[in-house]
């Protein structure tokens, strides 16, 4: 019952959250510099044309009422119609939005199974050489651009080497598997189409692996940092004095009181992830949300715009209730308040 209560809280606190959000980035939307009518009408539309388009589009009234009449539309599930796909925002989310989806849980994986093993190994490993490789490791992947190494990723295992492919989610000469959930490798599972999934595996590897670089060093930091402060705790003294074994004291006492901070920069991660993967996309002609924000911002489509922020909004708040739910499974001692 209380965790019903908290859930409903929070889910009303989004709302506030929400409208702040879409103000926010309405107005901001509305300063910026262009004319969307004009890129919609071509280069050559004479000013009649782009007038009456404009007035068609309603950006001839007052931003206030155009954020109005938007917000309405919004409550009943219209987020408008993009003026470059010419199709209505809300399908576009649902064609774009898997492929950020897949990409995301993927380098997730990769982080996680990477980044809290070697935070481990560092943290029992005290300033010995795993300790040492395992910081210099994760500094590197905090300081390397994503946008670099996806380039020179691109450069080595497919232009040099050609052991991997470079662009898309799938090979040009395949079809796309039936669509089930939207996730290529999930839908190939389920319909058994063996080479679509192997293809797709391969165009998930390099996107996915430099998208969760800077995160494994994140992870890899946060790990080692949290597990350094539960092993100096007098209850790892006391289980190691009572005959405990070096992997039942640290896997068995300290990864489930080390994994607090880390479980709430992984919700973090993971909520960014879905919305900052702009720069992968572009790297990789990947066909997510990012790339759709990308083309959305160069021709002003403020409504794929508005709806990709209003989107990515609501999947962080929901990431970060996921988290705080998450803590009182971990931590028992935790009470929802």
């Amino acid at each position: 019952m209380d965790a019903l209560r908290y859930i409903v809280k929070r889910l009303l606190l989004i709302i506030p959250i929400l409208i702040g959000i879409t103000i926010l980035t309405f107005f901001i939307s509305n300063t910026i510099p262009g004319d969307p009518a004009r890129l919609v009408a071509g280069p050559y539309a004479d000013a009649k044309v782009i007038e009456e388009l404009r007035e068609s589009m309603g950006l001839n009234d007052p931003v206030y009422v155009q954020y109005f009449r938007y917000v309405s539309n919004v409550v009943k599930g219209d987020f408008g119609t993009s003026n470059f796909t010419h199709q209505a925002v809300s399908q576009d989310l649902k064609e774009f939005f898997p492929a950020t989806l897949e990409l995301t849980l993927v380098s997730m994986l990769i982080t996680v199974l990477i980044g809290i093993p070697f935070g481990i190994v560092s943290a029992s490993k005290k300033d010995k050489f795993a300790d040492q490789f395992t910081r210099v490791f994760a500094l590197i992947g905090v300081a390397m651009p994503a946008f670099w190494l996806g380039i020179i990723l691109l450069l080595l295992f497919y232009l040099k080497l050609d052991l991997l492919p470079g662009a898309g989610r799938i090979d040009t000469a395949l079809s796309p598997p039936q669509k089930i959930s939207g996730l290529y490798t999930i839908d190939a599972l389920l319909t058994g189409n063996w080479a679509v999934l192997k293809s797709t595996v391969e165009h998930l590897i390099l996107p996915a692996f430099t998208q969760a670089a800077v995160t494994i060093g994140m992870i890899t930091r946060m790990t080692r940092s949290s597990m350094l402060e539960v092993l100096g705790s007098d209850y790892i003294r006391t289980a190691y004095a009572k005959g405990g074994t070096e992997n039942r004291v640290l896997y068995g006492h300290a990864l489930r009181n080390g994994m607090m901070p880390v479980l709430t920069l992984l919700g973090m991660t993971f909520g960014h992830s879905l919305g900052g993967s702009v720069l992968v996309e572009s790297v990789f002609s990947w066909p997510g949300v990012g790339k759709y924000a990308v083309n959305a911002i160069t021709y002003l489509d403020f409504p794929a715009v508005m709806g990709v922020t209003t989107l990515i909004a609501v999947l962080f708040i929901t990431v970060n209730l996921v988290i705080d739910v998450l803590y009182v499974v971990i931590d028992p001692r935790l009470k929802y308040e």
